[in-house]
């Protein structure tokens, strides 16, 4: 599958997808967040072809070609195409790959566990190692990434790993979104550790990793298809910033945000200029 393009009018990306489908090529539309919608290559042989007749499509969306397509597949197509808002779970699996879903379920059945009790069990074997034996066990410099202590701090947490590992994953692949989770937990988890010990968790380290990643591959290699709004990057760096000042008595990991953030950013420079792939399917 290959993502081809993002389309806010629904009626107008069915017009491509029947015209294609009209000369043979499948392409499938699943919402995503704020109200888009995406289209998917089934088969990516016909990359080029797709992209040559999208652009032409975005230069003359209302051409007769297009319409006259929908007429010829409308009594073909096996499923009626339905403009009613998704429900919430199709919304959250056609945003997440494989590995975006594990880590969200991993950190909701672990806090569930904690509200019934188990916070000392739980605390125990998953947060960061205190240096004095259990640096051997290696598990601890990822799993703390998983343990949350309010709803609150689960459910942003969760819903920006969402956003932004669901897109990463969907982009690049599962494999690079679980090289940036393991190497920004490791990074980010030693930084709080040097500020302020192991008494730490949550995937806040993480997802400004993830912010990090896709700000600086758009910003050094656009080309990738790789973005992000830059309300979500401005709104991320002033909440790290005002993280420092322990607005209300809060305790806030602003280390494991800050290095957690600078994480992504290397990544991102080494996949933009050292390793400069072909753009991930």
């Amino acid at each position: 599958m290959y993502r081809l393009a993002g389309f806010y009018n629904p009626r107008q990306a069915q017009a491509f997808i029947d015209y294609m489908a009209y000369r043979g090529i499948e392409i499938s539309m699943a919402p995503e967040p704020e109200g888009k919608f995406a289209l998917w290559l089934a088969d990516e042989q016909y990359l080029v072809e797709a992209e040559a007749e999208l652009n032409a499509f975005l230069l003359d969306p209302n051409n007769k070609k297009y319409q006259a397509a929908s007429w010829q597949v409308a009594e073909s197509r096996t499923a009626k195409f339905n403009y009613s808002n998704p429900s919430l779970i199709n919304m959250v699996k056609a945003q997440a790959g494989p590995f975006t879903l594990l880590v969200m379920v991993a950190s909701l059945v672990i806090y569930g566990l904690w509200l019934l009790g188990f916070e000392q069990v739980l605390f125990e074997w998953l947060h960061f190692p205190f240096m004095n034996g259990d640096q051997w066990e290696l598990w601890r410099y990822f799993s703390h990434a998983l343990l949350h202590f309010s709803p609150i701090h689960v459910i942003f947490n969760c819903l920006w790993w969402w956003l932004l590992g669901g897109q990463i994953e969907r982009h690049s692949g599962s494999a690079k979104l679980v090289q940036i989770f393991l190497l920004s937990s490791l990074v980010s988890g030693f930084g709080q550790f040097w500020l302020d010990g192991p008494n730490f968790g949550g995937l806040s380290g993480v997802v400004y990793a993830l912010l990090g990643y896709i700000w600086w591959m758009g910003w050094l290699a656009p080309q990738r298809g790789l973005v992000i709004a830059r309300s979500y990057v401005v709104f991320m760096l002033v909440w790290l910033v005002i993280g420092f000042a322990e607005p209300m008595g809060m305790s806030i990991a602003n280390m494991a945000h800050l290095f957690g953030l600078i994480s992504g950013c290397v990544i991102a420079l080494f996949d933009a200029k050292v390793n400069p792939l072909k753009q991930a399917k």
